[in-house]
Parts: C-alpha cells; sequence; structure tokens
C-alpha cells in the first residue's frame, strides 16, 4: 500500500495580513455564510479571507502533497470554539447543524473546479478539527463530566459531517480529529470514557478517519476505538514516541499509522541555527536537508510496513517565518518520500 504524504494544517499568514486583520474577516466570513450570503461579494473579506485561503492552498498544493490539509490560519480551538460559546448561552452545549461548518472548506469547495484543473488532478483534502476532549479542556477544564463530553462530540461530529466533500474537482480524503493534549493533561476522565466520547465523535462515513496526537504514551488505550483508522503522532522532534508503539500493536487492532518524518518546532530550531552562529538564518538552513528527512521516513516505514499509510511532517508551520520557508518544508518531505522505493 502507497505511503500518502499529507499535513497537519497549519500554516503562516501572507506577508501583509496580520492576524488580527484575518481573524475579523474570518468571524465576518463565517457569519455571512451561515446567513446565506456569499463572503466572495464583500471586498473586506474577499480579500482578508477568501483570497488568502485560496493563495495558501495553492501554494500547498503545489508543494506536491497527495492529501492537503486546509490553511488554518485561524485558532484550531475558536473554530469550533466560538460555535461552541453560541450555544452554551442558549444552554446547550450541542451546536446547531447549521451553525457547525468551518468556512474555510465553503471557500475551497467554490473555488474547487478552478484549483482542479489548474493542477489537472482531483482534489484530495484532509480535514482538521479539534477534538471533543481538546475543546473540553479548554472550555470546562480537567474534571470529566459525561453528559457534557456527549454533547461537545456531538458537536465535532457536525462539523466533520458538513466538512466532508465529494464531487468531481474536490474530495474529502481524510478528517482528522486533533486530540494534542491527551495523555499529557490532568484530564481525569477514563479511558472507557474518553473512547466513547471519541466514537460517538467519528460516527461519520466515508474519509479516512485519523487522530493526531502529540504524545504515543495515549495510543494503548485508543486501539480499541470503533470508527477510527489512523493514529498518528509527532516523530520528528519527538522520537522517543515512535519506541512506545509497535506494528503487532496495530496489527492486533487493525490500525494504520501517521507518523511525522519533518521537524516543525521552529523554536528550537532557530535556537540551533544560533547556537552555531547562525543568527539570520535562510530558508534553506532552516528546513531540514531531504536526505535526513527521508531516514526517518525510512526508519518508520521499515517498523510499520504497510500498516504506515500516511506521513508528513510534524505539526506547528503556522507559526514559520513565512510561507516560503512553509512551503519548502512541505515540498522537501514530499521529495523525501517519493524518493523511497517502498
Amino acid at each position: 500500500m502507497d505511503t500518502l504524504v499529507d499535513d497537519i494544517g497549519s500554516f503562516p499568514l501572507p506577508q501583509g495580513i496580520g492576524r488580527e486583520t484575518y481573524s475579523r474577516a474570518y468571524e465576518q466570513a463565517r457569519e455571512a455564510i451561515f446567513k446565506g450570503k456569499d463572503p466572495a461579494k464583500d471586498e473586506f473579506t474577499q480579500k482578508n479571507f477568501c483570497q488568502v485561503i485560496v493563495d495558501s492552498f495553492r501554494k500547498k498544493v503545489a508543494s506536491g502533497l497527495d492529501v492537503i490539509n486546509f490553511p488554518q490560519h485561524y485558532s484550531g480551538i475558536k473554530q469550533v470554539g466560538d460555535a461552541i460559546h453560541a450555544a452554551m448561552a442558549k444552554g446547550s452545549f450541542v451546536v446547531d447543524q447549521e451553525r457547525a461548518f468551518l468556512p474555510e472548506i465553503y471557500v475551497l469547495n467554490q473555488e474547487a473546479k478552478h484549483l482542479s484543473e489548474e493542477f489537472e488532478k482531483k482534489i484530495q483534502l484532509r480535514v482538521s478539527i479539534f477534538g471533543p476532549i481538546e475543546q473540553y479542556l479548554a472550555e470546562v477544564g480537567a474534571t470529566a463530566y459525561p453528559d457534557v463530553l456527549d454533547g461537545f462530540a456531538q458537536t465535532i461530529n457536525r462539523f466533520a459531517k458538513n466538512s466532508i466533500l465529494n464531487n468531481k474537482y474536490i474530495e474529502t480524503k481524510a478528517v482528522s480529529i486533533d486530540e494534542p493534549s491527551l495523555g499529557h493533561s490532568s484530564f481525569n476522565g477514563t479511558p472507557e470514557l474518553i473512547r466513547e466520547t471519541l466514537e460517538k465523535a467519528y460516527d461519520f462515513q466515508g474519509p479516512t478517519k485519523q487522530i493526531h496526537l502529540h504524545f504515543s504514551s495515549g495510543i494503548r488505550d485508543l486501539l480499541s476505538l470503533k470508527g477510527l483508522d489512523v493514529l498518528s503522532f509527532e516523530y520528528a522532534a519527538s522520537p522517543k514516541n515512535i519506541e512506545s508503539v509497535s506494528k503487532s500493536m496495530l496489527e492486533e487492532a487493525d490500525k494504520q499509522i501517521r507518523v511525522g518524518i519533518a521537524r516543525t518546532d521552529i523554536d528550537a530550531i532557530w535556537a540551533e541555527l544560533y547556537e552555531k552562529g547562525i543568527t539570520k538564518p535562510t530558508s534553506e538552513q532552516v528546513v531540514e536537508p531531504v536526505e535526513m528527512i527521508k531516514k526517518r521516513c525510512e526508519f518508520a516505514k521499515g517498523k510499520y510496513g504497510e500498516r504506515m499509510t500516511f506521513t508528513g511532517p510534524d505539526c506547528g508551520l503556522g507559526g514559520w517565518p513565512n510561507q516560503e520557508t512553509a512551503a519548502l518544508l512541505l515540498e522537501r518531505t514530499v521529495k523525501a518520500v517519493k524518493s523511497i522505493k517502498f
């Protein structure tokens, strides 16, 4: 089975667009879509949201990724959290179906024909959504209340279902529910409650279902999770993660794996370059060489074989210095993987 190259989602904003301006445009576009209006008809939202999404996505497609996450320029927590706040104000933890959507998906669906024709292929989309546990930790805290968690799970499920596209020009190939705090937080929910919550979130059909973790310590508790296809963890910046997940574990649970093979921990990369006397590094110096990324990929593939169905960079490109450097990382990762004969 081929190993597909994807990305986790976050990406730097283009030069000239500030985070505050983008966030304002995002929120205005979201409200316009909810009201049945086209956000591209408004000059401000067209310039500072719609065009930003399309241009950023175009750069990611051009890098050669097999499966491309929408450009996550807005806070991953707030994407869903804003809607949860509105629901909570009305006494519910379940976001109304018509409010449970991502504006980026709307824009990419509108532009899918142009993008598909430009790149001469059907666009394979990846959708990342911060999961019910992560949202719960941000909104409620570490004490687990099953009924409240159930509401969060239903909300994430609605966002996922509303993100599934499949037409001539674009297809949602994978949906990832991101739970970066699992295994390393004070959340006191039992493994059974966590599995029950996530299974409700994953109750949809069609795309490959991923879960993205920062640490592999929580994977053992998720192996029996119904509806989940692919477990994902950071490896490039956290090499020890790979030690606690064996191929036999995946085989017994009939699960696949995604391994991060290119470093994105930009602060640590900068610090290492500074120690070498490089105070103003170029993009070429910031991004790891193809051979280093390839070596990690070969090791991971050697360990997991056909169970490693996805790979790509670790997460965290949003804090990178510019889009060009981030795109170079994607390009080198693709080149590294495609140069290996699996």
